[in-house]
């Protein structure tokens, strides 16, 4: 069932949105070549505490840090690693989550490490346009698949790009992860008709090829990549649906 938050919620809400997309601004600024993914980890951590607040990830599920840290054709959950260093060319997605007075925010973003391909400075381009547009598109009384995902698929693809279908965006804020389930593709099911108070992330996980399949690292359990090896990019904001659109609660 799709929670409508009240307005004491929605403001709880809010104030953990805005300390992640804090989070997220202040580690983009230490991505370069020669950093560990755990430096992230470690830094990120210690500034969600500084503010009163837990890093949501750390022990979800199992999962053993506390931001996750997808590098090249890692589509989602890299687990960071003190031998993991970023070189020249890489691309990096950091996403956060935190947990502010019991409330959740979700954001991430993919920056580039040092000078990287003028094919992947495309695909960050095209991947955050595509956020962008699908928010855009949102309103009370539209349905949430011709927002998001038909947007999203419909503008990628003419690039060769597409986007993930096995991962989306969820519901969040009461908990981690809520309905409703976000399609970044064309499809019918589980639709949803859109209502002032409903909060949930759009994050397309867009792949630099044709081929959306991913694979699961058996290994850690955790690691999505890409089955063909090209490179992937994602962009995520927690959007509250108002009475006359939409509000980007993780936008500083």
């Amino acid at each position: 069932m799709v929670i409508i938050k009240t307005p004491e919620q929605i403001e709880g809400i809010r104030q953990s949105s805005q300390l992640a997309a804090q989070v997220l601004d202040h580690l983009s600024l230490l991505v370069k070549p020669g950093i560990s993914t755990q430096a992230l980890n470690d830094i990120a951590h210690q500034y969600i505490l500084d503010h009163h607040a837990i890093p949501a990830p750390l022990n979800y599920g199992g999962f053993p840090k506390s931001i996750c840290t997808s590098v090249n054709n890692v589509v989602c959950h890299g687990i960071p690693s003190s031998k993991q260093i970023l070189k020249n060319g890489d691309i990096i997605n950091l996403d956060i989550t935190t947990i502010l007075n019991g409330y959740y925010g979700d954001t991430s973003a993919t920056y580039p490490v040092g000078e990287i391909s003028a094919s992947a400075q495309k695909l960050i381009s095209k991947t955050k346009i595509s956020l962008d547009m699908a928010i855009n598109a949102l309103a009370p009384g539209k349905s949430l698949n011709s927002c998001v995902g038909q947007v999203i698929e419909s503008y990628v693809s003419q690039f060769g790009y597409s986007p993930v279908r096995e991962l989306g965006g969820h519901g969040v804020g009461l908990k981690f992860h809520e309905e409703p389930f976000v399609f970044h593709f064309k499809t019918k099911q589980s639709d949803v008709t859109l209502k002032p108070g409903m909060i949930f992330t759009v994050e397309p996980m867009i792949n630099a090829s044709p081929n959306w399949q991913v694979n699961l690292d058996s290994a850690d359990g955790w690691t999505v990549r890409t089955q063909d090896g090209s490179l992937s990019c994602q962009f995520e904001h927690t959007v509250l649906i108002t009475d006359t659109g939409s509000e980007i609660l993780t936008k500083l």
